[in-house]
């Protein structure tokens, strides 16, 4: 059997181009939308972070982004050297980071409790339950946390006043920020992320399982010996792809949410460069361009080490 397998793979490799191409037309013409969509919306864009390295000028229209005069890494001293670096760098890394330390434990706790759930309707119930919120609009979530913590009828501060506590300012006061953020974003996202270890959960074999009963095995031997190694590499494998967003936080969220009397633990990199490429008169183009693609260097960086740290610790990784 091993042999004819080899000899099969050996005659694909034989097979002219030409020849593979029309045996797969119909696969190829399946991926000509996808390779489109990402070709137009995600490569071709790229070519316009050259205004990161280039003075763009208000309207000199597209063919101004690649004819602009060229000013090397004026822009990136520039952002490096400014009074608000430190702040935008260590917001952003600690609004992500607590997001990651308490949002992305919730998923992996929730879709082994829901998996030990024996009565399906209860279990397909709670599932729907917490999925629901992740389909709630941005705006509509901000909106709600805006009214829940008003300090003049908010439900928060109604309640507190009932313990005889003094109403609380919670969106003008900068230390609350960071925990408004991280409470509402894992709330709003933790059932929806939980979904694909619910699917790693249900691909064990249950014979394992079975194997683990009739040795003695109780529920928390079971979980903590077979669930959770059989589901390590997904976790792995979804902490990198996190860990690429680690100096991404969610723009609109932020946007929604803050203002002037938080700015100092509330302002991230994304909300700088729309202040600076759109909330400027007139608009820097190009220094927004060149504190964005810091950004992005800075994600690639951190998932390139987690991905060389997991290969070498594991055995497990995306490349």
């Amino acid at each position: 059997m091993a042999k004819k397998k080899s000899q099969s793979a050996y005659t694909e490799k034989k097979l002219p181009l030409k020849k593979r191409i029309y045996r797969d037309r119909y696969l190829l013409c399946m991926m000509v939308p996808v390779v489109i969509f990402f070709a137009v919306f995600c490569y071709f864009p790229m070519t316009g972070l050259i205004m990161a390295f280039n003075k763009y000028r208000i309207g000199s229209g597209i063919k101004g982004v690649y004819t602009s005069p060229f000013v090397g890494m004026q822009w990136f001293n520039q952002f490096f050297r400014s009074v608000y670096f430190f702040r935008l760098v260590r917001n952003t890394f600690l609004l992500q980071f607590w997001s990651l330390i308490i949002g992305f434990p919730i998923p992996i706790l929730f879709a082994v409790a829901v998996t030990q759930i024996r009565r399906k309707p209860i279990q397909k119930t709670v599932q729907v339950a917490t999925y629901l919120p992740y389909f709630i609009s941005t705006v509509v979530v901000c909106g709600m946390i805006n009214n829940f913590l008003s300090p003049s009828g908010g439900i928060v501060n109604q309640m507190l006043n009932r313990f005889g506590i003094e109403s609380i300012n919670f969106m003008n006061l900068p230390e609350w920020f960071r925990r408004i953020y991280v409470i509402s974003g894992s709330w709003q996202s933790f059932g929806f992320n939980s979904i694909i270890f619910v699917a790693a959960i249900m691909g064990i074999s249950p014979d394992l399982y079975e194997a683990m009963r009739v040795d003695g095995a109780n529920r928390r031997q079971i979980i903590w010996h077979l669930v959770l190694p059989s589901i390590r590499p997904t976790i792995i494998l979804l902490l990198i792809m996190t860990l690429g967003s680690m100096m991404s936080v969610g723009f609109e969220k932020v946007y929604l949410l803050y203002n002037t009397a938080v700015y100092e633990t509330a302002d991230v990199i994304q909300t700088y460069v729309y202040r600076q490429g759109i909330g400027t008169s007139p608009p820097n183009y190009s220094f927004a361009t060149a504190v964005g693609l810091f950004n992005s260097v800075i994600n690639f960086a951190i998932v390139f080490v987690a991905n060389r740290i997991s290969r070498k610790v594991t055995d497990t990784a995306i490349w």
